[in-house]
């Protein structure tokens, strides 16, 4: 009897001891942090797209300045990679299986994002706001993974309709990174022009480390388009556009929103993009709100950064990210974390309109948080002209 006693109140000690630890157990969270990951290159060529790492950065910054989200401090770990997505793996992975990240950010590129969705996934680990708009990441939709980027078809299609229907548009030619960001670009703008009866007249591949773009020029000089969509990193567009100046070649530009911040590639390019129509997604209704965000830059922004749409956009994700981390409340665990964020309705921050649903396997919209965009051209000395109403998928 005297041991059985011992036997129970070692037990009632031992689950004693268990009790507090399971509560807060949940991987990257404990009583005072959550650890937040998110990769994109901020070193090498593509490095002008770094600025949505540095956005979320930002919004990261704000909140623990103010204290935090329920008594715990965002911890922020960004990872580069470069725009190489062997890196990208390499990078997610050691951060995951070492310090360990409740959640990830963000995260520049298709490629890139493409390399890491199957682990993380996996590990049921929650993706907030991948900086692409590849499809793949609804179609299927994940349970872990939450969209904010409008889709490149979206984009494209409303592009190739705009060039033809409004400015009689008929030559169209592309040129694009060779591989599934620039697959993807090609993909859509070869089904959005078929929809208006055309074909392509060029479609010139670039390889990602490719830094000669005289070729790639001369092929869409011989083919003697109206119209190029550009569907490659800042680096090589702005080179193209400098080569496509000196070979006269001026046709009617046409890019992703990548390109949509004129005051900024306006003055990067020389001049080279006045003209340019492009899409774009953020809005700024919200005066106060930006001016908001523009003061904190000013005193909290990385040195790397740029006030710029690609910082708007990383802001966006960070919004999202902190309205869901609030919206579940002390008890933090992924799953609750996961149904604060399906809770999200037309949530309107800095950069988007965004509405998530409860996970339905066949629905890609319950995990597409942001499905509009409108189209815009860049003027003289890069002062934007709208050219569209919002267009909706």
């Amino acid at each position: 009897m005297k041991n059985k006693g011992r036997i129970q109140i070692w037990m009632v000690l031992f689950l004693i001891i268990l009790v507090p630890v399971g509560l807060t157990a949940e991987e990257g969270v404990t009583d005072t942090e959550i650890h937040i990951g998110q990769f994109g290159p901020l070193s090498g060529p593509a490095k002008l797209w770094a600025d949505p790492v540095y956005g979320s950065e930002l919004v990261f910054k704000m909140v623990n300045q103010a204290g935090g989200i329920h008594g715990r401090k965002i911890v922020y770990h960004p990872v580069d990679d470069s725009y190489n997505p062997a890196k990208t793996k390499a990078g997610v992975k050691n951060l995951q299986e070492t310090v360990k990240m409740f959640a990830w950010a963000g995260g520049v590129g298709t490629a890139t994002g493409m390399a890491v969705k199957d682990y993380l996934v996996g590990r049921n680990i929650p993706w907030i706001g991948p900086v692409s708009g590849s499809e793949a990441w609804v179609t299927p939709p994940a349970k872990t993974i939450f969209a904010l980027y409008p889709h490149y078809s979206l984009t494209l299609k409303a592009l190739c309709r705009y060039a033809v229907k409004d400015l009689g548009k008929k030559r169209f030619a592309m040129v694009y990174l060779n591989n599934p960001f620039g697959q993807n670009g090609l993909d859509g703008v070869t089904k959005a022009l078929k929809e208006n009866g055309l074909d392509l007249v060029a479609a010139v591949p670039v390889d990602v480390n490719e830094t000669n773009l005289n070729p790639a020029t001369l092929d869409l000089r011989n083919a003697a388009p109206d119209t190029v969509i550009l569907w490659m990193d800042p680096f090589k567009s702005l080179r193209l556009l400098t080569l496509a100046k000196q070979m006269e070649l001026a046709p009617q530009w046409m890019a992703g929103s990548t390109f949509g911040d004129f005051h900024l590639w306006h003055q990067l390019s020389k001049g080279l993009v006045e003209g340019m129509i492009t899409d774009n997604y953020n809005q700024f209704s919200d005066k106060g709100l930006t001016e908001k965000y523009k003061k904190a830059f000013a005193e909290l922004g990385n040195k790397e950064a740029t006030w710029s749409l690609a910082l708007i956009a990383g802001i966006g994700v960070g919004e999202i990210i902190v309205e869901g981390l609030k919206r579940t409340g002390p008890d933090l665990t992924r799953e609750k974390f996961i149904t604060a964020m399906e809770s999200i309705k037309n949530f309107n921050g800095m950069a988007t309109d965004t509405t998530f649903k409860p996970f339905d396997p066949g629905d890609p919209a319950c995990r597409y948080g942001n499905k509009r965009i409108y189209l815009q051209q860049c003027l003289s000395g890069g002062e934007t002209k709208i050219l569209t109403d919002w267009i909706e998928k």
